[in-house]
């Protein structure tokens, strides 16, 4: 009798140890869940300030107020409905961003994003286009890349709006410096060139494609003169380029990298916050599996600025503008409409 009540007293007890023990083991497990959270939720804390602060550095919205903007939505809601959108890419021909002397367009691009169509159509504006400013006819006519130059990127998108009619939902500045960091950030970018030339101490055979890192694909982009098409040569590299960036970077992975944004936010500007960023990075890497890539045709064709004497212009006729304000239209999936007959062609 005094065994069993031995043995009963002995298991009980065996039972709450073994009890307590696993009660002891749940306790550690959630305290240690609870530390890993709060480790993870700081340094989550601590990448998104970082992300933050540098995409803050590059934000700086301008005013986007034209014909063409006006029956359109907000940025926000088209990336909330996956519309396509159009964003302006402006290349200036200065090393470094300098908030003061602002320098050129050289590069005036717009990207036309279709995520259903799972397309981005590219269009070059020659960056020497005859162009009566809207805020400045004093120095009227001029070349558009004089546009950043006088007004900024709003005047750049008022003169855009007055030729193409089509809307602009964001705009993207970089430098040169930028560019190159940006190519250097994603690993580099694949290219086949479509002459063959040399430049900055860089070889290019037509037909060959190579990897480039920032160096050799400013070489490759900035190629001055020795191109059989002049300017619309080097748009045409600048877009092999800008396509071979796009599809490295529109992504979370890179949109969302503390490194890559810290490299380019001195040297870029543009009016994407850091949520849209990253809905684009998400919603439209799709519209990169596809690329269409085209220019507005100009003519050569000298003029006399009422301010700076004789200058040599691309004259883009309003055919060849309605032809590409069809097309972008086309690509944004709106109506189109006819560019305005300006006088001076």
């Amino acid at each position: 009798m005094d065994n069993q009540e031995n043995k009963k007293g002995n298991s009980s007890k065996h039972r709450h140890r073994h009890h307590h023990r696993r009660k002891k083991f749940w306790r550690v497990f959630w305290i240690i869940i609870g530390l890993a959270a709060v480790v993870a939720l700081f340094f989550a804390g601590y990448m998104y300030k970082n992300l933050r602060d540098a995409s803050d550095n590059m934000y700086t919205p301008v005013s986007k107020t034209t014909k063409s903007n006006k029956s359109r939505s907000n940025l926000d809601k088209l990336l909330a409905e996956k519309k396509p959108i159009n964003i302006l890419l402006l290349g200036i021909d200065t090393g470094a961003m300098n908030r003061h002397w602002k320098g050129r367009t050289d590069t005036i691009m717009m990207l036309s994003i279709n995520p259903k169509t799972e397309t981005t159509r590219i269009t070059s504006i020659p960056r020497d286009m005859k162009a009566s400013l809207p805020d400045y006819p004093n120095v009227s006519p001029i070349k558009i890349n004089s546009a950043y130059t006088l007004g900024g990127v709003s005047e750049t998108i008022k003169t855009l709006d007055k030729y193409y009619s089509v809307p602009i939902d964001g705009y993207i500045l970089m430098n040169m410096g930028g560019l190159k960091k940006a190519i250097d950030q994603v690993g580099g970018v694949t290219v086949t060139s479509p002459l063959t030339f040399n430049n900055m101490g860089y070889s290019f055979v037509e037909g060959k494609t190579y990897h480039m890192m920032g160096k050799q694909a400013l070489a490759f982009a900035q190629l001055r003169h020795g191109d059989p098409n002049q300017d619309y040569g080097r748009q045409e590299r600048d877009r092999r380029i800008i396509v071979g960036l796009l599809k490295k970077s529109v992504s979370p992975k890179t949109l969302l990298n503390k490194d890559f944004l810290e490299s380019i936010s001195t040297q870029m500007q543009t009016d994407l916050t850091l949520s849209q960023m990253y809905k684009i990075g998400t919603d439209y890497r799709q519209a990169t599996k596809h690329e269409v890539t085209d220019h507005a045709q100009g003519v050569s064709k000298m003029i006399n600025n009422q301010k700076y004497g004789q200058m040599e212009v691309e004259v883009v006729d309003k055919k060849e503008r309605q032809r590409i304000n069809n097309e972008i239209r086309q690509s944004l999936e709106i109506n189109r409409i006819n560019v305005m007959d300006d006088g001076e062609y």
